[in-house]
């Protein structure tokens, strides 16, 4: 199922990097104000790999953005974590980003001619051991 928001970047977090069982990976998270009800609500969004995260210096804070992303969940020592992972992100005009191509909502399937699936995102056995008592991941 995809899912799109339109609202404000109103924060871009740094750059996350590291070096997983799979390779080097990249992420970025920003932050999107939009309004639910008569109240603005903030929801943080990610992006993984060199290229999408590249692609997110094009937008500023500020920017009126519609962001089409997926949820999805995972568990780690008794507590579960959801990441709002961004596939495609386009200006409130309709420009798409460079290297966020439009996905189908309504098939499962890649179109012909479209780049292969990246490698999934590193888990929590992927990450370092940062030395802490706490059961957080991060």
């Amino acid at each position: 199922m995809a899912l799109e928001l339109e609202g404000k970047i109103i924060r871009k977090l740094n750059v996350q990097t590291g070096v997983s069982a799979r390779g080097n990976w990249a992420k970025q998270e920003f932050i999107v104000e939009y309004q639910e009800g008569s109240f603005p609500t903030q929801a943080c969004f990610n992006v993984w790999g060199e290229d999408k995260v590249k692609d997110m210096e094009r937008f500023q804070i500020g920017d009126q953005v519609k962001v089409s992303f997926n949820i999805s969940s995972r568990e780690y020592n008794g507590r579960w974590y959801t990441d709002l992972r961004a596939w495609r992100i386009e200006t409130s005009s309709g420009q798409a980003a460079a290297g966020y191509p439009a996905q189908p909502a309504s098939s499962g399937a890649a179109p012909a001619g479209a780049p292969a699936p990246q490698a999934p995102a590193p888990t929590a056995a992927d990450m370092p051991d940062s030395g802490d008592d706490d059961d957080l991941p991060f």
